[in-house]
């Protein structure tokens, strides 16, 4: 049972990787990454998050690596501390309060005891670069209150510093003013370009500055897509700065090699370009990775390079500039006009992606699963140019079927639309173009759904559209005489006084259709497409349309756009009850009849859990966030929880997730964010989640469900069973540890048969009395063994005889049993 504490909203992934720069580890082996409230741990060459750094309570700003020992990590957050990390075994060692808000940090090995800060003081846009010292002290928390001050007027974000010639000077740009404060010298040299509004000075806005590692030079990024190399800048007369120019827009950042024998750049062309001695003609060239280039990280050993994407995603590099790893989170959309699905497959969260693309992202592991590429082209970034929008997309017969709608229109007359209809193919794991329907209504389609009754024989989808019209698509056989297909064909079209349709859906059983035709709702016979019955109460269009589920499946529910949320009795035909609830979110749990329904006040989102068959909610929770809630989905538990109070028994079942306008991730737990995201959490599921492939049979757990169900207890311990392998070290050793570090397979195959073999000595307590030892038991047994086969003839003739005469057995007798006693015949039960 579980113990009953506070419900509380709860980040639970999907934060962004690339808010700040990536920090390697000084062996490479490691990449870091800020993501909302805590700091993950990535392997270079498996790509698998290792750690979890967890311990700040509020959006982590700065990484960098402790300068005096490389295994250590300093973080910094809006929290206003810092914190020093253990990386290696995921240990926070201390935390020093600083007291204000904390928007980047840097490390200098020549800074004894201090690391640099950026802080804002009065004015909300105003910030400054200062030193903060950290004392030594014993205890867990100190007080790090000693700031100097270095730099004013700067820009909030890391790219827009720089520190340079092993931190001799520091480097700040901010819209068109370069600082350079030298710390030797105490003194600031500042430089301007600029400002005109001609054409020629009009995009000279410095976007990123970095600095080389061993000379005096900086390296400036522009709005114009220029980079600016800066040199004799101790003097504000003498200074000299030559152009590089590729990047067609602004240069989003920039950063040296170790050496500073190149310059590495990036933008919104997604290509990483290497400038060779910082000359214009030796340049090199990494294409096509995938979305903008938003930061660029060189590892301390200079071998990896790391950039971060728009799209949430971080690619490592080789020194080469070949592609090594790419570590893909949550895409965060423009628009997710799709909403929020769960494949029933993977049941992994399944939403709009890149352009084009829907993402199948695994909640449990935080990680993105794969792509699948919806439009099928090239997409050009371009802010002008109208794109083809993903925006409808629903699963249907468990995962077997997806149908999906994608549009473009760049004037009102002309309306591109195309629906795709895609099966699931078992032999590539992934799903297949079946069917392409052009123009499958006249104008744009507002909702689409799947008849995902058990009993449903042939598959059924309907969709609905702004053209007044709903249609009824069918599973068809589509054969000729050169191959057997399947596909998809228009069986019947309904409307209703040529209202628009606006949402539609299927009754649990599959019996019925709800169709919401603006303010009224019609329900259609699933057999003859017959209309039964209509509902209208003129409270606004319909928003939302959901049948109830298992006991309440006689009720149907509809939030409209004027705050009404109305509960019609299928079986009256009439109006059960409505609340006024102005309804965002309006979602079915699957496997119970509660619903959760998400509604906007002037506060923020409350949410509010209930069944059809009372108004009266399970469950309230009010300003779950403060930003409006847009997409919600119940995700069914692998194991069921156990809450015993009623406000909570909503959640032993299923998870309610939701998203909101920010396109943060956001659930409802009872376990603090470090009990959810633990490493070892995330071991123990994928071990309980291993599909039935031939691994999973090394593992042994079938075996043990077997027995467990087809042999009694009291056969149990007679019989000596063969140990489980997920107990043996060689197997858990084989299964754990990573392919490319294991030794040859022919090693591995004797040391594998060994570890199945019954050894010897493997005996019970109960076959070997105490006054019998195993050396006299060997010498006795060929002495005794024609004595055995006569005592057993006469013993099995004696069988007749009545249960009140008991034999005593001799101790050959005793030897004899104990040998059957040894042989496993759990092999006959399968027969």
């Amino acid at each position: 049972m579980v113990e009953e504490e506070s419900l509380r909203v709860v980040r639970c992934g999907g934060s962004e990787l690339n808010f700040r720069r990536a920090v390697f580890s000084a062996d490479s082996k490691y990449v870091f990454c800020v993501s909302g409230d805590f700091i993950k741990v990535y392997s270079t060459a498996t790509e698998e998050c290792v750690h979890i750094l967890q311990g700040h309570r509020n959006l982590v700003t700065g990484i960098q690596l402790n300068p005096k020992n490389h295994l250590q990590l300093y973080s910094c957050s809006f929290d206003s501390t810092i914190k020093l990390w253990d990386y290696t075994d995921g240990i926070l060692i201390k935390t020093f309060i600083v007291g204000c808000k904390l928007h980047a940090l840097f490390t200098l090995d020549c800074a004894e005891d201090s690391v640099f800060v950026i802080i804002n003081k009065e004015k909300p846009d105003v910030f400054q670069l200062v030193s903060v010292k950290l004392p030594k002290s014993s205890s867990q928390e100190i007080e790090a209150k000693e700031l100097s001050f270095v730099l004013d007027y700067i820009n909030q974000s890391p790219k827009c510093i720089a520190f340079g010639n092993e931190g001799e000077y520091v480097a700040a740009v901010r819209d068109f003013y370069l600082s350079v404060y030298f710390f030797k010298k105490k003194t600031t040299s500042r430089f301007t370009l600029s400002s005109s509004r001609n054409k020629k000075h009009a995009k000279n806005n410095f976007t990123c500055v970095a600095c080389h590692p061993k000379e005096d030079c900086i390296a400036t990024g522009h709005r114009d897509g220029k980079i600016r190399l800066w040199r004799n800048f101790d003097d504000e007369k003498k200074y000299t700065y030559t152009c590089l120019h590729w990047h067609h827009d602004l240069v989003m950042d920039l950063a040296f090699s170790v050496t500073g024998n190149s310059l590495l750049s990036g933008g919104r062309e997604s290509v990483l370009v290497e400038w060779r001695e910082a000359a214009e003609k030796n340049k090199e060239f990494l294409p096509r990775l995938g979305a903008t280039i938003e930061h660029i990280s060189v590892s301390p050993a200079g071998d990896l390079f790391c950039t971060s994407h728009s799209d949430n995603k971080m690619i490592i590099i080789h020194r080469n500039l070949e592609v090594s790893a790419v570590i893909q989170g949550l895409v965060k959309d423009r628009n997710i006009f799709t909403g929020l699905m769960i494949d029933p497959r993977t049941k992994a969260l399944v939403l709009n992606g890149k352009p084009g693309h829907l993402q199948f992202y695994s909640l449990q592991s935080d990680k993105q699963l794969y792509n699948l590429d919806i439009i099928q082209q090239e997409y050009i970034n371009d802010d002008g140019l109208i794109q083809i929008e993903l925006t409808k997309a629903a699963f249907g017969c468990y995962g077997n079927w997806l149908a999906t709608v994608e549009q473009r229109q760049e004037k009102e007359t002309e309306l591109e639309l195309q629906m795709k209809l895609w099966t699931y193919n078992k032999k590539t794991q992934g799903f297949v173009l079946n069917t392409k329907v052009n123009m499958p209504h006249e104008d744009h389609i507002t909702a689409l759904c799947f008849c995902n009754a058990e009993k449903s024989e042939n598959p059924t989808l309907v969709t609905t559209s702004k053209d007044g019209h709903f249609k009824v698509w069918i599973l068809t056989d589509d054969s000729d005489i050169y191959k057997k297909a399947v596909g998809w064909t228009c069986d019947f079209v309904g409307s209703y006084h040529k209202y628009q349709a606006t949402n539609c859906c299927f009754s649990e059983d599959g019996s019925l259709l709800a169709v919401s035709f603006e303010e009224i709702v019609t329900i259609w016979d699933s057999e003859t497409w017959e209309l039964k019955c209509t509902f209208c109460q003129r409270a606004g269009k319909i928003r939302h349309l959901c049948f109830g589920r298992l006991t309440c499946s006689k009720y149907l529910l509809g939030a409209t756009e004027n705050g009404i949320l109305c509960c019609w009795n299928l079986l009256s035909c009439a109006l059960e009850w409505s609340a006024k609830l102005n309804v965002r979110v309006m979602e079915p749990d699957p496997n119970s009849e509660n619903i959760a329904a998400v509604s906007q006040s002037s506060m923020g989102s409350d949410l509010f859990v209930f069944r059809p068959s009372e108004p009266r909610p399970l469950y309230i929770q009010k300003n779950i966030s403060r930003e409006e809630v847009q997409w919600g989905v119940f995700v069914p538990r692998d194991v069921p929880e156990s809450f015993t109070s009623e406000a909570y028994q909503w959640l032993n079942r299923s998870q309610f997730y939701f998203l909101t306008k920010s396109q943060s991730l956001l659930t409802f737990s009872t376990q603090s964010p470090e009990e959810k995201l633990t490493p070892t959490s995330k071991q123990l599921l994928a071990e309980e989640t291993l599909p039935t492939t031939p691994f999973y049979f090394i593992l042994g757990k079938h075996r043990q469900q077997q027995q467990d169900d087809k042999l009694n207890e009291a056969l149990e311990n007679e019989l000596i069973q063969l140990p489980l392998t997920e107990n043996i070290p060689a197997i858990s050793e084989l299964l754990h540890t990573p392919a490319h570090v294991l030794p040859s397979a022919s090693f591995l195959c004797s040391m594998f048969v060994n570890s199945l073999l019954l050894s010897k000595e493997t005996k019970s307590a109960e076959e070997i009395p105490d006054d019998v030892s195993m050396e006299e038991e060997k010498e006795s047994v060929d002495s005794d063994e024609e004595n055995n086969f006569t005592e057993e003839v006469q013993d099995t003739n004696n069988t007749d005889l009545g249960k009140d005469i008991i034999h005593q057995l001799s101790k050959s007798e005793e030897k004899e049993l104990r040998k059957f006693r040894k042989v496993d015949y759990s092999w006959m039960t399968a027969l």
